[in-house]
């Protein structure tokens, strides 16, 4: 998907089945699921997607458990080796193509190539390790992608108030930080809002004219 923001013409698409978009129109927008390995991602977008979501997991193998830090996700056995995919239908015809980043070091030119043309991404966290956040958003940055840090609630992780997280993140003013529990659709939904909010409202405001 070459185009961030594209409306396809009515009449386009198949009409049986929900695995396709319907011929009304429709904006369509790209949209990333960052963070480090194993806060969530693949998790969050089985929750949204409204079609059967693509994963491209795999069980993790003795060497890549050696590579990859397990700090604080001692029981993660599979791991995203490529993207994961999933689609979430908004109200007012805006249709949110959902892909979800490898988080290792190791597959940094795989999301380079998956941030072409995405209007911003949703960067996950974990108050376990929130350190591990930082190389994801200098890479999410340094694609000039507008992000919103959504912190995965995960049921043994320490709770901390949103504004010490803010300033633990070190996070812009004006970039939006939300709880969620990635099992939770709810939850997930509206982190995605807060994402999808930010993000059109600096595009209009840089592209005031339609």
């Amino acid at each position: 998907m070459d185009s961030a923001l594209s409306s396809p013409s009515p009449g386009t698409g198949a009409s049986t089945g929900n695995m396709y978009l319907s011929g009304e129109n429709q904006t369509l927008v790209k949209l990333l699921i960052a963070g480090p390995f194993g806060v969530g991602k693949t998790t969050l977008i089985r929750a949204l997607s409204e079609t059967p979501p693509l994963h491209t997991e795999e069980v993790m193998t003795q060497t890549g458990a050696s590579i990859d830090d397990l700090a604080g996700v001692r029981e993660k056995t599979t791991t995203t080796v490529a993207i994961d995919f999933g689609r979430l239908t908004l109200p007012g015809d805006l249709a949110l193509y959902l892909f979800g980043t490898p988080g290792q070091k190791r597959f940094r030119p795989l999301w380079q190539d998956i941030a072409r043309g995405a209007l911003g991404a949703l960067v996950l966290a974990d108050t376990r390790r929130l350190a591990d956040s930082f190389e994801v958003m200098d890479i999410v940055e340094e694609a000039g992608l507008r992000y919103a840090v959504a912190v995965n609630t995960f049921p043994d992780a320490p709770e901390y108030d949103v504004e010490k997280l803010r300033e633990a993140l070190d996070l812009h003013p004006e970039t939006p930080l939300v709880l969620c529990d990635a099992r939770d659709r709810e939850q997930s939904v509206d982190a995605l809002i807060a994402l999808v909010g930010h993000v059109l409202a600096h595009t209009h405001e840089e592209n005031p004219n339609p």
